[in-house]
């Protein structure tokens, strides 16, 4: 696929019509892009996922809930900045962006992804048959010392960012015109609460480590989703624990290779810490690639401190409340295992907390929904024509 910037291709989509919300054309689109991927990268699990999730029957499910908000058009032109540590990222906000009416520039990764080259020939496949949205799909690699982005942020009607803090700051040097705006995800983290009598009155507990797992080790813990704090309640907390790392412990052994570079980086953050906070290292720690560090209480700046590659805090929660002194504005997701769902969402709604934006089970935190970081993306990314 031709991923080189073609401004003759930019005017093209600057005159084609928006369209409306969860339009035939875009969910037509997105059914057969999907089942191109059902053919060609079913060696990746992240592109699956994507596949399944953009199946007409799936989006159809989350159009029922836009039925009754009246008549709402894409707003023009959509910009998304991808991030360049989650590959598929870049397809689900493009998708984003279609099913809420737009046309959608996407700046891809930097770094070389198996799994975007994937994405990119079935979309060029399904061109074949919609030639069309080349209108509304356009996936784009560039050198960053252009003025690329320069160019497409004059013309956007929204810019999407993500890939953090330094990323929207970087962006932002480059101006929106008059009634264009952001939506930013910057750097987030999460946390993991696990009942300890539920835990262990589960029977599957292999399951329960490859879900954790899945959170956290896929994407080498740098995703806003994964866990970098896991908080203990109940009564048998130390028997629980003994039992989730060891099941950990052994599929990471089997399934995950740590890099010098990150057994070295692990073990800076682990003295950093431990010159500014009271913690020790677990005595459990039997191998670099799975870190448990302790603590005493829970101060709210611990995060300053979070690394990534098996990285974990740990604390033992006197009550459910305690956990919230870390969900500041920068948390993200709170993953549970056990039956104290409710229980944490009714700590978040009482405390009016800054933070928290997805409480999910664990195994769910990767699972992107149209509800993201706290923004209705459909609604956040069309306009309202109000009809009297």
């Amino acid at each position: 696929m031709q991923l080189n910037f073609n401004e003759e291709r930019l005017n093209d989509m600057l005159a084609a019509p928006s369209l409306p919300i969860f339009s035939e054309q875009a969910l037509t689109f997105l059914n057969e892009l999907s089942q191109q991927l059902f053919k060609t990268a079913r060696m990746y699990s992240d592109v699956i996922t994507f596949a399944y999730w953009c199946r007409k029957s799936a989006l159809l499910s989350y159009a029922k809930e836009y039925e009754n908000i009246g008549m709402r058009l894409g707003r023009g032109i959509v910009f998304h900045i991808a991030p360049s540590n989650v590959p598929v990222n870049f397809a689900f906000s493009l998708a984003a962006g279609l099913l809420a009416g737009n046309k959608n520039i996407v700046r891809l990764p930097s770094k070389p992804f198996a799994q975007v080259d994937l994405i990119c020939d079935a979309i060029e496949k399904t061109f074949e048959n919609y030639p069309d949205m080349k209108n509304y799909v356009y996936p784009v690699r560039y050198d960053k010392t252009s003025n690329c982005t320069d160019v497409l942020s004059k013309c956007c009607n929204v810019r999407v960012i993500w890939g953090g803090d330094n990323t929207i700051r970087e962006i932002r040097k480059s101006e929106l015109s008059g009634r264009a705006y952001d939506i930013t995800f910057a750097d987030r983290y999460s946390l993991c609460v696990i009942d300890s009598d539920d835990y262990l009155d589960i029977a599957d507990k292999k399951s329960v480590a490859s879900n954790f797992y899945n959170d956290t080790y896929f994407s080498d813990q740098n995703a806003c989703t994964s866990p970098r704090i896991v908080c203990w309640t109940g009564s048998v907390i130390d028997e629980a624990k003994s039992i989730f790392w060891t099941e950990l412990q052994q599929m990471v052994d089997e399934k995950y290779t740590l890099e010098p570079v990150q057994a070295v980086g692990k073990l800076d953050a682990l003295c950093l810490v431990s010159m500014n906070k009271t913690c020790k290292l677990s005595k459990e720690c039997k191998s670099n690639n799975l870190m448990r560090i302790e603590l005493p209480k829970l101060d709210e700046d611990i995060m300053e401190y979070h690394y990534h590659s098996g990285f974990f805090f740990e604390y033992d929660l006197k009550d459910i409340a305690e956990m919230l002194v870390v969900c500041k504005e920068k948390c993200q997701t709170i993953s549970y295992i056990g039956n104290i769902g409710e229980e944490i969402q009714q700590a978040v709604k009482c405390s009016g907390v800054n933070g928290v934006d997805r409480i999910v089970p664990v195994g769910k935190t990767m699972d992107f929904t149209l509800d993201w970081d706290g923004y209705d993306l459909v609604r956040s990314m069309s306009r309202v024509v109000d009809l009297r």
